[in-house]
């Protein structure tokens, strides 16, 4: 287990470190480094696209926050991420401490004005072997994930307040005209996330980092055969 001033600082707002040149400008394809060392979902890569990456996810279970009303994500996360934190160490109705897993992530859904409180809601993967029950806990509650099918954009360094927000809009971009965006826009009247934001490193690696946003849509299978 890590220790809780060691997981913190993943949500540290700095920015900086090096990043590998060609992820840096497609935005996509480098599989994160915390998955060869800690249990992250499965998921299966259907396409590479310009500034883009079109995943599918194998069913998957999270333990996530109510929503948090605050102005800054990374504040949010902060917050969503103590709770979480809490639970793993056992602070849950079976007393159970569970494994930490990656990545961390927050679903956004944005406000109607730069000053004004957006929703946001941080999730924790559950790992494989407490999937069937996983302990239940006061101010949390389960999502079970279907078979998930994700547009993804990776970029590097620290998440900011501002960063998340032009990579978004990065992402949408590039999208644009693509059978993945008019699937998007159509899953959108089903839920208010906009988008979701993964971060994956300890605060202690400088090269390489990777944090994406994440863009969730449902499709017919027809769409898949490409």
């Amino acid at each position: 287990m890590l220790k809780l001033s060691f997981l913190l600082t993943l949500l540290s707002s700095a920015s900086f470190g090096p990043w590998h040149d060609e992820a840096k400008r497609s935005g996509v394809a480098i599989y994160p480094p915390a998955c060869t060392r800690i249990e992250c979902p499965v998921f299966d890569v259907l396409q590479l696209g310009n500034g883009y990456e079109i995943r599918r996810y194998n069913s998957s279970v999270w333990m996530s926050t109510s929503s948090i009303q605050d102005i800054s994500l990374v504040e949010a996360t902060r917050t969503g991420f103590l709770r979480l934190f809490d639970y793993i160490q056992g602070k849950n109705s079976y007393e159970e401490k569970i494994e930490m897993t990656a990545p961390v992530i927050t679903e956004v859904s944005p406000s109607d004005g730069p000053f004004c409180e957006s929703s946001f809601t941080v999730s924790f993967y559950v790992p494989k072997e407490n999937q069937a029950n996983p302990p239940p806990a006061k101010g949390l509650h389960v999502q079970r994930w279907k078979p998930t099918y994700v547009a993804v954009r990776q970029f590097n360094g620290f998440v900011t307040d501002s960063n998340v927000g032009e990579e978004a809009a990065a992402l949408q971009a590039s999208l644009a005209d693509t059978i993945w965006a008019a699937a998007i826009e159509k899953s959108r009247p089903d839920s208010t996330t906009v988008y979701t934001v993964a971060q994956y490193n300890s605060p202690f690696e400088f090269d390489n980092r990777v944090n994406e946003i994440w863009m969730q849509f449902y499709v017919e299978d027809e769409l898949l055969v490409m």
